[in-house]
């Protein structure tokens, strides 16, 4: 009956000229511009537009909660303005966050008297909303009546696998489609995870997400033609329930008008609570850094090489090493995970332990597996904790993930989530989430469906990194697929993570003579910054070259999947002063590497050799340009020194 009544109202997109113009509800904010009205059948829609250009047109709004629509007769009764403003300390892109927003709440009545509210955030940044459903004892969310129409020849990035995993990890590929072909372009179906970054007609970029997931399903976005999408959830028509008020997700349109602009936007984690000051009373216990991790070499995990990479990560300048599936075999793991970390601490590194989901996801007793499966992690000394296999976004895998962060917070833990949805900003509540997977990451390589394909890299900092860290796990020098050993290096900058686990052989990264010249490099590059610039020649799937900041020093990564062509940097974005760039660029001149042998776990198919990377030193200032010369589908790494 829910699918009938929205697929009902869906028709009422098609013509926009249906809405009654005179109940229209105009938000403004500089350029950005959204209109809230109803339709002629009296569902409550919106649109929005920039510099009268749209970017959703006529859009359905509403929520189905106890089988009741709301929103589908509903009646603006009251209206109340306000200005939201907020900054905060990020882990990641930049240093600091800010937002500033009109916000306005609608209140609105049904026909039967009930009443409940529409809140609109409407920024530089883009356009947020969240219905607030007041309520007493369990409520079931069966649906919203929630869409999402583009305009024509919109294009749309999107992630893809060829199997269910695909909506229960977010690790698909990046590709790109024009609106059109959404409903029929994947074979896993019409439904889509988030997020999805959308090039308008018009110039201009959109970015479909979802903000402050908590309590509530994870969205998705079924395609249903009419170059639009509306709301879907794993329960589908069977819903989820609600202990009293319902607060639902933020539904939000990123906007942008250019890739650099797109990349620092940072709405998402803005409309996240902060942080709760009784469990984070001090937060110097969440620490940026770089991490070793065993598995991309070997994949079982012992503890006498678990010692090793200890040693190895002392010698790399790493934080963390990331001990993964297999320590639970030991014959005395407790007592061996201690050893560990003791041993540790005196090279100055600290450990990270990976666990399984469904050994500690028994929401009983507040979750008492849970809490003391991480009491026994403290007392060994580990600061962190990589949680696997949730494989999903329902209404209780999202308090599971809620509950896991809290509990760890309350010991001083972090935490790394894995087989999980994208993020929706909640490092923002919970800053002790370091990192979290949703992505399709390095490990990929090593599969069947593998290995990942340049244009997969080009696009990830403009779809997937736009709201939040991944663990991408970069660096695969011993297995890059049709990338370049440059292109390897280049995804150290162009992606972010503030805990960045890096997935080469340490060995190899310690002892093969073709690596050496970045290995300073390697060691030095930061895990955080405080400011990012996206060169103007970015463009996604094709080109992603991203000037960082650390403190004085910059870093240039660029990652390429087009055939070979020079790119010209225009150093501007350096501060004043003189500067020692170390380039590290494609060596198409050089024979080939051999990748035979290098890494026993790799399957390299044939893509056998790869190209190397040179290393070239030079001063440079903000009025220098640097020319490269980029192999097909490769890249480049450039760090430059404040001398």
């Amino acid at each position: 009956m829910v699918t009938r009544i929205i697929n009902l109202f869906l028709l009422c997109i098609v013509i926009s000229s249906c809405a009654k113009q005179e109940t229209a509800k105009t938000i403004t904010n500089n350029a950005i511009k959204v209109k809230v009205f109803t339709l002629d059948n009296n569902q409550l829609a919106y649109t929005i537009s920039k510099e009268n250009n749209i970017v959703l047109d006529t859009s359905l709004l509403g929520i189905v909660v106890n089988n009741k629509p709301l929103g589908a007769n509903s009646k603006i009764v009251r209206e109340e303005k306000t200005t939201v403003s907020t900054s905060f300390p990020l882990l990641g892109i930049k240093s600091k966050g800010t937002y500033n927003a009109d916000q306005t709440k609608f209140t609105l009545q049904e026909k039967d008297g009930f009443t409940w509210h529409l809140e609109f955030n409407v920024s530089s940044e883009g356009v947020a909303y969240r219905y607030l459903v007041p309520g007493e004892g369990k409520q079931t969310v069966n649906a919203e009546l929630t869409s999402f129409k583009l305009p024509s020849k919109t294009k749309i990035w999107y992630f893809e696998r060829d199997s269910d995993w695909k909506l229960k990890s977010h690790a698909g590929e990046w590709l790109s489609a024009d609106i059109s072909a959404m409903p029929t372009v994947s074979k896993m179906g019409p439904i889509q995870g988030l997020t999805l970054t959308c090039e308008l007609p018009n110039s201009g970029y959109a970015l479909i997400a979802e903000s402050a997931l908590f309590n509530y399903s994870g969205l998705r976005l079924k395609a249903t033609g009419n170059n639009s999408f509306k709301a879907n959830f794993t329960e589908e028509e069977t819903g989820f329930a609600v202990e009293n008020n319902i607060t639902s997700a933020w539904r939000c349109i990123l906007i942008a008008d250019d890739l650099n602009t797109l990349a620092n936007n940072t709405m998402v984690a803005a409309l996240n609570p902060a942080p709760d000051p009784n469990i984070f009373t001090n937060t110097g216990w969440i620490k940026p850094g770089k991490s070793v991790w065993h598995w991309w070499s070997g994949k079982y995990v012992n503890y006498k090489e678990e010692i090793e990479m200890v040693d190895d990560a002392e010698a790399l300048n790493f934080d963390y090493s990331m001990v993964d599936e297999g320590w639970e075999r030991w014959d005395n793991k407790w007592k061996q995970v201690k050893e560990l970390c003791d041993y540790a601490a005196t090279k100055d590194v600290s450990i990270f332990l990976w666990k399984h989901s469904k050994e500690i996801n028994f929401p009983e007793d507040e979750y008492a597996v849970m809490r003391h499966f991480l009491d026994s992690v403290k007392q060994t000394g580990a600061v962190g904790v990589k949680v696997d296999f949730m494989n999903g976004q329902n209404k209780s895998l999202i308090a599971f993930d809620e509950a896991l962060l809290k509990n760890a917070a309350k010991r001083q833990l972090m935490v790394n989530f894995h087989g999980c949805q994208q993020s929706s900003g909640e490092y923002r509540t919970y800053p002790n989430e370091v990192t979290r997977e949703g992505i399709r990451g390095l490990e990929v390589n090593h599969m069947k469906e593998g290995p990942l394909p340049a244009t997969h890299n080009a696009a990830l900092p403009f779809t997937r990194y736009v709201t939040g860290h991944a663990d991408y796990t970069p660096i695969g020098f011993t297995e890059p697929g049709e990338t370049t050993w440059a292109h390897q290096l280049g995804t150290l900058v162009t992606f972010y993570s503030p805990f960045n686990c890096i997935a080469e052989n340490t060995q190899f990264l310690l002892t093969n003579k073709s690596v050496q010249p970045a290995l300073d490099f390697i060691k030095e590059v930061p895990s955080v910054w405080d400011e990012t610039f996206v060169l103007p020649e970015s463009e996604i799937g094709e080109l992603a070259a991203i000037a960082r900041r650390n403190k004085e020093d910059w870093y240039v990564g660029v990652l390429h999947a087009r055939n070979q062509e020079k790119l010209i940097i225009d150093c501007t974005f350096l501060g004043d002063g003189e500067y020692t760039a170390s380039i590290f660029t494609d060596d198409m001149e050089t024979e080939r590497i051999n990748l035979e042998g290098f890494n026993k776990e790799a399957n390299l198919r044939q893509w056998n050799t790869a190209i190397p990377f040179k290393k070239e030193v030079k001063s440079v200032n903000k009025n220098s340009k640097i020319t490269i010369t980029l192999a097909s589908k490769g890249g480049a790494a450039i760090q430059f020194k404040r001398n």
